[in-house]
């Protein structure tokens, strides 16, 4: 039940969820994308041969971030990748079995590889240059023959990097280019469109086709309003004209019309006038009615401001039962739950009470026969039979007392048990319980069970006051274990709770130390127990001695421990 050999594994549940506790392979950094080959080792033309310790046993290539297997050969993380993935993976090399825990990084290896000069990958473009093999990726940001896509996001051409300027300033149809009429930027494929819609400059036509030939589009508006080819429609409309001709006809029109504009205009008016006389009318009954509608108004206010207090009024009574409802379905089902526990014990109660009655009187007939006896045969028969029953009742008494004792051990558990996933955990005489830590008499101690529920997991805490493994010593050491419940079957395994441990702290400042941790699924110490619990998991490294006794975390020769499962997320059985 040691928590030493879980060390190693505590500290990583706290520094890392258990979704990042992979291999090293899976966890590398992967740097400069372009540089490493997508599968295999390096396609790079070497300017000496490599030696074959420096090629994959697997792709025969110069190897890619190389991985050395316990029998002593060299792969690329990918091929050996590829070769763990397989069932019963073996060596191709010697027929070795592989597993994943044996192999390592081969820094050594990936120096020296790292070194080797190679040719430029932009060779069949005409660069001749040399260099090791990571210095590539810094050659190829300045490498003139080195293909590069243009840097227009629409232009989708590549082209070497020395021949990027002409292409940029001659042969990119994406170019940055000036109108010669308005004067603003745009590309080169967009400048056609431009003129022809857009370009306030652009000499246009006038579409009724008058003597000005040639137009700015942006004096094309102003130009509709003067053309006399324009089509107007009579500017008296309104008042029920509808003359429409050429803009330069309309003033022979208008002085023509004038006396009809006249009398269209005082009919329109007379009807106009008319229409106000109603309008106002109208308006004075309404406003005679305005003061009633006011006060109405006024009144349902009032109201509604009185059905409003009501309902927050109910509102509050209705949160307040239902908290008494809670709290008394919660004190319902405690009750309960002890009265399951205290009937058995009752009964056992009434029977060694009744036993005690029984042998008591039987005493009181073996006391009297053994005054009496006359030495008659059928006494003696009489007085032996007796002293039999005598002693199998004080035998039943015996079993019966000793699991009196056991329920009433088992009753005090229920009375201090937490079924709310949270224990408090106090822990008196802490310089004498320390002392015997270090001397070795009682190295930890357990505390009382705690629950998730009524029906729920069953846990306590496990403390080391003079520490456990690396903090043995010099820390307080405090785990969780997971206990055999009566429950276990209806509940999913493994455990998956978040455990929040927690020393707290009795001064007024309330600075409490505490330390989480998300359950490795992995772990058998989540698991379903088969013994009475598992093994513990936790905190080596909870707190140190001198922070400690040197806070306001003991007080009374006290400390308390808080220790509190999440079950928001817990599944009813």
């Amino acid at each position: 039940m040691s928590a030493g050999r879980n060390v190693e594994q505590q500290i990583a549940l706290q520094q890392r969820p258990p979704s990042l506790a992979m291999s090293s392979m899976a966890q590398r950094p992967r740097p400069e994308p372009g540089f490493f080959p997508i599968h295999g080792g390096f396609r790079d033309r070497f300017v000496t041969t490599p030696e074959p310790k420096y090629c994959c046993e697997a792709c025969r290539l110069v190897l890619c971030i190389p991985r050395q297997t316990e029998c002593g050969h060299r792969f690329c993380e990918s091929c050996i990748t590829d070769l763990l993935s397989k069932p019963n993976p073996v060596c191709p090399a010697d027929l070795e079995p592989l597993f994943e825990d044996k192999i390592f990084r081969d820094v050594c290896c990936n120096r020296e590889i790292m070194a080797l000069k190679v040719y430029c990958r932009s060779e069949k473009n005409g660069c001749k240059e040399q260099m090791s093999l990571q210095r590539v990726m810094d050659h190829l940001e300045v490498c003139p023959y080195f293909e590069v896509p243009c840097p227009l996001g629409k232009c989708k051409e590549k082209m070497m990097r020395k021949d990027m300027p002409e292409h940029l300033t001659r042969k990119c149809k994406h170019r940055e280019i000036t109108c010669e009429f308005c004067n603003h930027k745009m590309a080169l494929t967009e400048l056609q469109k431009h003129k022809e819609t857009v370009c306030p400059a652009f000499p246009v036509a006038c579409p009724n086709h008058c003597s000005f030939s040639s137009i700015l589009r942006s004096e094309l508006s102003s130009h509709q309003h003067d053309c006399p080819k324009a089509q107007v429609t009579c500017s008296f409309i309104r008042f029920g004209c509808t003359y429409k001709g050429l803009n330069q006809e309309m003033r022979e029109h208008e002085t023509s019309f004038a006396s009809e504009h006249l009398r269209m205009m005082a009919v329109r008016n007379t009807t106009l006038e008319a229409k106000v006389e109603d309008v106002k009318s109208e308006l004075m009954e309404r406003y005679k009615v305005l003061p009633g509608l006011s006060s109405r108004l006024a009144e349902v206010e009032t109201q509604y401001e009185e059905m409003r207090e009501k309902n927050r009024q109910l509102e509050q009574k209705l949160v307040s039962m239902q908290m008494l409802m809670s709290s008394h379905s919660e004190k319902l089902l405690e009750v309960e739950m002890e009265l399951r526990e205290l009937r058995p014990l009752r009964t056992m109660r009434e029977e060694v009470e009744a036993l005690r009655g029984s042998v008591e009187s039987m005493r009181s007939v073996v006391s009297s026969l053994d005054s009496g006896r006359v030495g008659s045969g059928s006494g003696s028969h009489t007085l032996g039979s007796l002293e039999q029953q005598l002693s199998r009742h004080d035998d039943m008494m015996s079993v019966h007392d000793i699991r009196l004792a056991e329920m009433d051990l088992k009753l005090q558990v229920l009375e201090t048990a937490s079924f709310n996933g949270t224990l408090i955990w106090k822990i008196r005489d802490y310089k004498r319980r320390k002392q015997e830590a270090v001397a070795s008499k009682t190295l930890s101690l357990y505390s009382q069970p705690f629950y998730t529920g009524y029906f729920g997991y069953k846990m306590c805490a496990r403390v080391y006051l003079n520490g456990d493994g690396m903090g043995k010593g010099t820390h307080l050491s405090l785990f969780f274990v997971v206990m055999r419940g009566e429950y276990d079957a209806l509940l999913p395994w493994p455990f998956k709770q978040k455990v929040t441990l927690m020393l707290m702290d009795q001064g007024p400042a309330r600075k409490h130390l505490g330390d989480a941790f998300k359950p490795d699924p992995h772990s058998s110490s989540f698991r379903r127990p088969t013994g009475e619990m598992n093994i513990a998991s936790g905190c080596p490294l909870f707190v140190a001695q001198t922070v400690l006794e040197n806070g306001t975390y003991i007080k009374d020769d006290t400390i308390f421990i808080k220790v509190t499962v999440d079950t928001s997320d817990l599944p009813d059985p």
